[in-house]
Parts: C-alpha cells; sequence; structure tokens
C-alpha cells in the first residue's frame, strides 16, 4: 500500500458502489465521470487492490470491494453527520436534500413546493427522484422517501403528507356514447379498462369501499401502463376506463373531457407520506423542507404505520 486514501476518494468509491454506474455517480458528486474514474483507479493504486468488476455495460463489487465498502460506510456516516451537525451554526441550512417519490406524489405534492423552496434556501440542492418502485432509501443514499402510508418501511419515521386522497373512476363522454355506464364495480368486467402494472410486475386490482362492504376487481383491458398522467391521457383519449388519483384529474373532470362513475364506491384513503430512518438525525435540510410544506397544507408528524 502506497499511502493512506483520502476522504473525497472514499465518498467517490462509495457513490460508485451505491449507483453502480461512474456516470451517475459524477452527476452525483458535480464531478466529471473522467475525474471519477481517476479517483476510483488512484484508490485501487494505493489499497492495491481491485474494488470494481467493470465492463461496458455495468460495474460491480468485487469481494474485496464489498468489504472496503462495508468497513468504511461507518466512518463515511459519522463524518457526514458530523458536517451535517455544523449546520446547525449556520444562519440558514445547506447541503444537499435528496427525496425518492412516487411519481404520483411527486408531481402532485413535490413540484408544487421546489420553486418557494428553491427561493427560500438558496445554499440548499435539492433532487428529487420519481421512481414508482419500492426503494431502500438508505442503501440509495436518499435523506427521505415518499409513498403511500401502507408501503412505509416499520423501521422508519412518517410523516403525513397532503391528507387523504380518494382514486377516481374516469372515462371520456366518447367512450360512454354507445356503452352503459358501470354502478356497480363488477360492471367494469364488461368495459375496456386501462390496467396499470407496477414495476414489480404486479397488475394493480382495483379497490372499491361503500357500507362497509370492500372489493377489489381484476380488470379487463387491452391496455395496460405504467404511469398514471399516461393513464389518465388515455382515457381522455376515449381508450377506456381509467382508476387515477382524484387529484390527477380536477381538470379534465371540470372541462368535461372526463366523465366520472362510481364515485360512491370511491372512499377516501390514507394518502402520501415523506419517511425518513429512524435511526438517522434529520438533516437541516430535510427539517427545512418539512417546515416549509406544512404551511402549505396540513402535515402532522406521526410514527410509522407498523411501529
Amino acid at each position: 500500500m502506497n499511502s493512506q486514501p483520502n476522504l473525497s476518494h472514499m465518498a467517490v468509491f462509495a457513490a460508485v458502489a451505491r449507483h453502480s454506474s461512474f456516470q451517475k455517480a459524477a452527476s452525483d458528486a458535480g464531478m466529471s465521470t473522467s475525474a471519477v474514474s481517476h479517483a476510483i483507479r488512484g484508490l485501487e493504486e494505493r489499497l492495491g487492490v481491485v474494488l470494481f468488476h467493470r465492463t461496458t455495460r455495468s460495474v460491480s463489487l468485487t469481494e474485496a470491494g464489498q468489504r472496503f465498502l462495508e468497513r468504511i460506510q461507518p466512518a463515511l456516516r459519522d463524518v457526514s453527520e458530523a458536517m451535517e451537525e455544523m449546520n446547525h451554526f449556520r444562519a440558514a441550512p445547506a447541503g444537499t436534500l435528496r427525496i425518492n417519490a412516487a411519481r404520483t406524489a411527486a408531481y402532485l405534492l413535490i413540484a408544487p413546493l421546489m420553486s418557494r423552496f428553491l427561493a427560500a434556501y438558496p445554499d440548499i440542492n435539492f433532487e428529487v427522484a420519481d421512481d414508482d418502485g419500492f426503494v431502500d432509501v438508505i442503501a440509495g443514499g436518499f435523506d427521505a422517501g415518499v409513498r403511500i402510508h401502507e408501503g412505509i418501511p416499520e423501521d422508519m419515521v412518517g410523516v403525513s403528507l397532503g391528507g387523504p386522497q380518494r382514486m377516481a373512476i374516469v372515462a371520456s363522454p366518447d367512450y360512454f356514447a354507445e356503452r352503459d355506464r358501470p354502478i356497480h364495480p363488477n360492471d367494469l368486467l364488461q368495459h375496456q379498462c386501462i390496467r396499470i402494472r407496477f414495476p414489480s410486475g404486479r397488475t394493480y386490482r382495483w379497490e372499491f369501499e361503500k357500507d362497509n362492504e370492500a372489493l377489489d376487481i381484476e380488470v379487463n383491458g387491452r391496455l395496460t401502463l405504467g404511469d398514471t398522467r399516461l393513464i389518465a391521457g388515455a382515457a381522455i383519449d376515449g381508450l377506456g376506463i381509467a382508476c387515477v388519483f382524484e387529484d390527477l384529474v380536477t381538470e379534465p373532470l371540470r372541462d368535461g373531457k372526463l366523465v366520472r362513475v362510481l364515485e360512491d364506491w370511491c372512499a377516501p384513503f390514507h394518502g402520501f407520506m415523506l419517511y425518513y430512518p429512524r435511526q438517522r438525525r434529520m438533516t437541516s435540510a430535510l427539517r427545512a423542507f418539512i417546515d416549509l410544506a406544512s404551511h402549505r397544507s396540513n402535515w402532522s408528524s406521526t410514527k410509522s404505520p407498523n411501529p
């Protein structure tokens, strides 16, 4: 071993390991890809081992790299927390806030806050990853995640975001021009519905509740999509009946581009929650975001839904 690795190179190494990509790690660190490659190459030379398997298509840790990552992660976390603690002595919060949010939450709840947040805190960099998959926010290097209430991991602290939500069953007036409108959820089985597929590969069974009767329906349809805004657009185009978040289709319903059915079967449910690791100190940037958002909507701090 020629000399001790420096802390910045170890942080770059951890970023490459987290993203399995030199390019994404470079973007994350605000560096060029060549600078990241140079840092990793220098680190490997100092350690005398190869840390990554590299091909033209993938980057993965070697056994030595995995062991090195496990050993340095606590130290990097301690340094990060020490630097974050210094923010409490600053006049204004600083640093980078990274949030992984479900696409609908990012569009409906986070996007309206971005301009105000960036204007209020000029020393904070804000990154939002819109992702409908279930992500390990700790492993992904995120400060927080936003998901439906029921999907919050048990070891997280949750903050209710945006209040209760409702789904809306909608289609275009043209679609219903020659078809009877459903008056019971089971009537959907006679219609072309726009099916929803999650990133896991599972299709969504449409859920209904009325007078203490709960139903879930595996609808039929030729079109299957994964993005709720695409689904709403397909419904406007007359391609079938859609099940979407109510707030996504407020304007099309008002403008007559969509017609709502089965509204009495669409009960409110717990909406989205912002969540963060219980064992990790909340950063000043995350606290600033929650404080700003609390002035826009009625957020309430809660424990994880499954304590």
